[in-house]
């Protein structure tokens, strides 16, 4: 039995990892010299100055390259007229340069990656090794050739003893600057493991000599050690060898970062003018929507295409079809399968627009999770990043209480990337008292510090001791003017967000509830706001009304009319509106308490639009919310409820598909609804007090 196809995406060549296809043993000579030819055309055009790193070694090899070139256009005519009469070992000796070739382009093309400068620098023996295999590869091949072939003519002869000589005898090794450099870095870790901050011109040398030169090159050998390490971690298997790489990658990491916090005054925006070496914006010939999830309208960082052609973001699509929804959010139509196929094209177009921004793409998979990444613990890949990240976090705090405008806005715009990029650093942040610092800079009037900090502040209320300190520096109040009067609606947003994760505790719920503006900030951010914002305020106030004390304050603030207008503007809870399901969630948890169904209730149509969505709802949760407002109303309005829902064409039908399809609990409360609406039609008449508790009892 033939084994099953590989599923997902091939992984990525580690880098210095160098590979190549064997040409088939029945190849002609004439398509094997021709694409030699090609290969070595293109190897020989390298530029001499693209290498940052084993810069003497590399330019060796491209002029010896440049012969082979020479030799193989010299013997062109001997091999294309006599391809017939070629020995094997002529097939033999082409086939071995063929695969030395292709070997060298993966080398040049790691050693000159932007990027990943300092990962060849600290590897560049390994580097000199590959190359040094590889030149006396093309200097064997090239001995092996017959006499009759090389010595097509005079200068084809010179040419290859040359070539060979110069294959033999190259002295590749790493440069002395080279070594002082990487001897640098190994210093300097060290110090990063004994909480000393290194000599700031040693950390400047090392930069200069790798060509990083900006902000943003960090940022890009940052985003490219990322990447390596999920590479690695990836293909490891518990190997050894790659835990070691692991924890160098995780120290070079923070080394980088500190660099960017420490020795950069400025963030530059496009660090390059060449357009070719950073791609930053969607192509003329795709559309920036295009790069959007058609669901969260979010830049999509894991694109998946389902079985009606469309893409959305991996995370996105789960949770659509996680909710009971079969049908394709754009198209409606029917999903054959609820499987997904990585859109590997667009993921590219996207990942090169980031990294051009020193942005990388996160995860595709849950590997990361599994082998504890540094972006996903709080303890960091070993003493020296630990030591480098407590660096940079002191150096950022205390440009953040004591910095100019400039330097607040720089500071404040790394601990938000910091923050965002690991559990680590965000316990750094907390440890090094940045959050009364942050929430001092929600009242400033430069709108990207007050943007920044909100943002980072965010990410800080997910760790556990970021809301003890937030909550302990009285900080819940000016998080809520921010929502109310913050510069930009990104900073409203996050602000509103602020307030969901401060709310998973009910004592901080209740808190949070007893600030008189908090929960009419909320409605009116739900009213008024833009997709985001009303999300991020409807979620908070959920987390709110887990305190019973601030349902009958929402709904004094007018959150049931402000929900009902979400959906209204979207009756099915589909793909058109997700702020339509999120909304009925909201007012099935207001309904639960008396004050919630009355006020549901006495909205005019409020209770039919409910109904209209049951029935053409292809979420299975926007179903189970529905029945289970439906089911509050009852509770606390009794028989006139019963009576208005009984009249109301489509429901039955509805309640009745639900107790055949649906979950166990929504089966049970829609049963409950259809034994109500019955008794009620055969016991008309009966007194409302009797009729009251009849439906208290069956519910």
């Amino acid at each position: 039995m033939p084994p099953p196809p590989p599923t997902g995406e091939p992984k990525r060549r580690r880098l210095l990892s160098l590979m190549a296809v064997y040409p088939s043993e029945s190849i002609a000579p004439a398509p094997l010299f021709s694409s030699l030819l090609a290969l070595a055309a293109d190897l020989a055009s390298q530029g001499l100055g693209a290498f940052p790193v084993l810069r003497r070694g590399l330019r060796q090899a491209v002029r010896i390259v440049g012969l082979l070139l020479a030799f193989l256009e010299e013997i062109q005519d001997v091999t294309v007229t006599k391809t017939a009469a070629l020995p094997s070992s002529a097939v033999l000796g082409l086939t071995e340069l063929h695969v030395a070739m292709q070997k060298l382009r993966f080398l040049l093309s790691d050693c000159a990656r932007r990027g990943a400068r300092l990962w060849v620098l600290v590897n560049a023996g390994l580097a000199a090794s590959e190359l040094r295999v590889i030149l006396g590869s093309v200097a064997a091949a090239v001995d092996a050739l017959p006499k009759d072939v090389v010595d097509a003519s005079v200068e084809a002869g010179e040419l290859a003893r040359l070539m060979s000589e110069h294959a033999w005898r190259a002295a590749v090794r790493p440069d002395a600057g080279d070594e002082r450099a990487a001897r640098s870095v190994r210093s300097i870790l060290e110090q990063f493991k004994s909480g000393v901050s290194p000599d700031a011109e040693d950390a400047r040398r090392v930069l200069e000599h790798i060509g990083v030169r900006s902000w943003s090159d960090c940022s890009e050998e940052i985003a490219f050690l990322e990447d390596e390490l999920r590479t690695r971690l990836d293909g490891s298997g518990g190997d050894s060898s790659s835990s070691s790489d692991a924890l160098l990658i995780n120290s070079l990491m923070a080394f980088m970062v500190y660099c960017r916090v420490v020795l950069f005054d400025q963030i530059d925006a496009n660090p390059k003018a060449d357009a070719a070496s950073r791609p930053a914006r969607c192509p003329d010939w795709l559309g920036p929507e295009t790069l959007r999830c058609p669901i969260t309208l979010d830049l999509m960082t894991d694109p998946v295409t389902v079985s009606t052609g469309q893409t959305y973001d991996r995370e996105s699509i789960t949770r659509w079809i996680k909710a009971g929804c079969r049908t394709c959010p754009v198209t409606g139509e029917r999903l054959r399968t609820a499987d997904v196929v990585p859109n590997s094209a667009l993921r590219g177009i996207i990942e090169r627009m980031l990294l051009s921004n020193g942005v990388s793409l996160p995860d595709r998979s849950s590997s990361g999770h599994r082998h504890g990444a540094l972006g996903d613990t709080a303890v960091a890949f070993g003493p020296a990043a630990a030591g480098a990240a407590r660096l940079a976090v002191a150096y950022i705090v205390a440009q953040i209480s004591t910095g100019s405008t400039a330097e607040r806005r720089k500071a404040t715009c790394e601990a938000r990337k910091l923050c965002k990029h690991s559990v680590f650093y965000r316990a750094c942040l907390v440890e090094a008292n940045a959050v009364p610092w942050l929430l001092c800079l929600l009242s400033s009037t430069d709108a990207s510090v007050q943007g920044n900090a909100v943002a980072s502040l965010l990410n800080l209320s997910k760790h556990p001791r970021g809301r003890v300190a937030l909550f302990e520096a009285g900080g819940v109040g000016l998080v809520v003017d921010v929502i109310n009067v913050g510069a930009r609606a990104e900073a409203r947003q996050n602000a509103a967000a602020v307030l969901f994760y401060l709310s998973s505790n009910a004592e901080h719920a209740e808190e949070i509830g007893r600030i008189p503006e908090a929960i009419p900030t909320l409605v009116q951010l739900i009213r008024d706001g833009a997709h985001r914002g009303g999300k991020n305020a409807m979620v908070s106030l959920y987390g709110l009304l887990q305190c019973a004390s601030n349902h009958d304050k929402a709904v004094a603030a007018g959150a049931v009319s402000a929900l009902a207008g979400l959906l209204s503007l979207s009756v099915v809870v589909d793909r058109d509106d997700d702020l339509a399901s999120d909304a009925v969630t909201l007012l099935a948890r207001l309904a639960e308490q008396p004050a919630g169904a009355q006020a549901v209730l006495a909205l005019p149509g409020l209770v039919a639009r409910v109904v209209e969505a049951l029935a053409t709802s292809s979420s299975r949760s926007g179903k189970d919310h529905c029945v289970a407002l439906l089911v509050s109303l009852c509770r606390h309005g009794g028989d006139k409820v019963v009576a208005l829902l009984g009249s109301m064409p489509g429901l039955m039908s509805s309640l009745y598909t639900l107790v055949a399809d649906g979950s166990p609990q929504t089966c049970k409360r829609a049963r409950a609804l259809l034994n109500l609406i019955h008794r009620h039609h055969e016991m008309d008449g009966q007194p409302a007090s009797e009729a009251r508790e009849r439906v208290v009892r069956v519910l």
